[in-house]
């Protein structure tokens, strides 16, 4: 079975059709919702990653604040090294965002196409109300994941500009003029890791609703 699942996985990624690989993940009873629940997951995995490596590129800047002499260059490298870390994490949530939006589409097309099938009206309402119900904790836990998403962007353009300007002037001077972004910065760190905790309690909430349904 693994290895029919990596066949089935290669070949619809190299076709590149999503509705593809949903179909053949059904075949071997993989379905939409099981897909949708293990995304949520990963991006609540990648969220926290990105908790851990602002909180470590911050961990960088404070060393640096505390500065007293020696090699500057080594600091310089050690925020380097986390900013680029950070952007990773960004990055990798934002593609499991995309990746959730991707299956969650298919998923309320293929229930709302279903609901025609229904002979029974009360199964099909109750069927309806559910598949709103659904649709609108989704709408909330995407919305928590946008907001923490958009949060990491004014974090990682600062970290950008005091790591570049901390290249292009290695030395106390520099130190000096970047002491002053920390405060900021860190408050921008606080608010994109409390986004990211309230995204994550959301999407909890709808992995359990979702199970649910």
């Amino acid at each position: 079975m693994p290895y029919l699942l990596a066949i089935l996985l290669a070949l619809t990624t190299l076709t590149g059709c999503q509705s593809a690989y949903y179909s053949a993940m059904e075949k071997v009873g993989i379905h939409k919702r099981d897909i949708m629940v293990d995304r949520v997951e990963e991006a609540n995995e990648a969220q926290a990653d990105a908790q851990e490596k602002f909180t470590d590129a911050l961990t960088a800047l404070k060393a640096l604040n505390q500065f007293d002499g020696g090699e500057l260059e080594r600091v310089y490298n050690s925020i380097n090294d986390e900013y680029l870390a950070s952007q990773k994490a960004a990055e990798k949530v934002s593609d499991r965002i995309a990746a959730i939006e991707d299956v969650a589409d298919a998923l309320f097309d293929e229930w709302e196409d279903e609901l025609t099938l229904y002979t029974s009206a009360t199964l099909r309402r109750d069927s309806e109300r559910k598949l709103r119900s659904t649709q609108a904790s989704y709408k909330r836990m995407l919305g928590a994941m946008h907001r923490a998403e958009q949060k990491m962007t004014p974090v990682l353009n600062t970290l950008r500009d005091n790591t570049l300007y901390l290249k292009h002037n290695l030395n106390a001077a520099a130190i000096g003029s970047l002491q002053g972004e920390f405060n900021s910065l860190q408050r921008d760190i606080q608010r994109a890791i409390t986004d990211m905790e309230a995204a994550i309690s959301e999407s909890e909430r709808f992995i359990a609703q979702l199970k649910k349904a």
